[in-house]
């Protein structure tokens, strides 16, 4: 038997005449190891990102046609849990290579700014401190600090995104599971 969902808890519904539209036709695993359908999953996501990140957050599977066996609901929880578990480390990855990738920007960055702001003192040095070779050295200024633009934007804004991403796939990885019996007037609404 599956846990009970907690009384504030956000509930996704979803209806389904079998189990098996839930998941990704053209993933031949087992169903415990399947991707979830992409409509499903990002019904699942879209649906999500607009709750309350303090409600707990639980699936709620309507399932058509005849009562749903144990181990149906059994798979299921187990499926969605370790599909949502396998993105959300896949997401932590994919922060842990941004960051890499903001370190190497930075350094690149740093020695291009360097290597400009001497190359701007050596261009003065032999042009002259006038007019023009203030703007020869400014220039290059100006082009060693936008090499530092790319480390910036990732560390300050790209970053944030992709952690909450991970976030939220680690809270639906533990949201609470349901199969149940789609009610007959339900279904009949949903026909229409």
């Amino acid at each position: 038997m599956t846990a009970p969902i907690p009384a504030d808890a956000a509930r996704i519904e979803i209806r389904v005449n079998e189990l098996k539209q839930l998941f990704n036709a053209m993933d031949a695993a087992p169903f415990r190891d399947r991707d979830l359908d992409p409509n499903a999953e990002a019904f699942i996501l879209e649906w999500s990102r607009d709750v309350d990140r303090r409600r707990p957050l639980a699936l709620v599977v309507h399932l058509g046609g005849e009562e749903p066996r144990e181990e149906d609901r059994a798979v299921l929880e187990q499926a969605v849990h370790e599909f949502f578990s396998h993105r959300a480390v896949s997401e932590r990855h994919r922060l842990k290579r941004l960051f890499r990738l903001g370190r190497t920007c930075l350094a690149i960055g740093v020695a291009f700014l360097g290597t400009a702001i001497l190359l701007g003192d050596l261009v003065m040095e032999m042009v002259g401190h006038g007019e023009l070779g203030e703007l020869l050295r400014e220039s290059m200024l100006v082009g060693g600090a936008i090499a530092l633009w790319r480390p910036l934007e990732i560390f300050l804004y790209d970053w944030w995104p992709v952690r909450d991403e991970a976030l939220l796939l680690e809270r639906l990885s533990a949201m609470s599971v349901q199969l149940v019996a789609a009610r007959p007037h339900v279904a009949a609404q949903e026909a229409r």
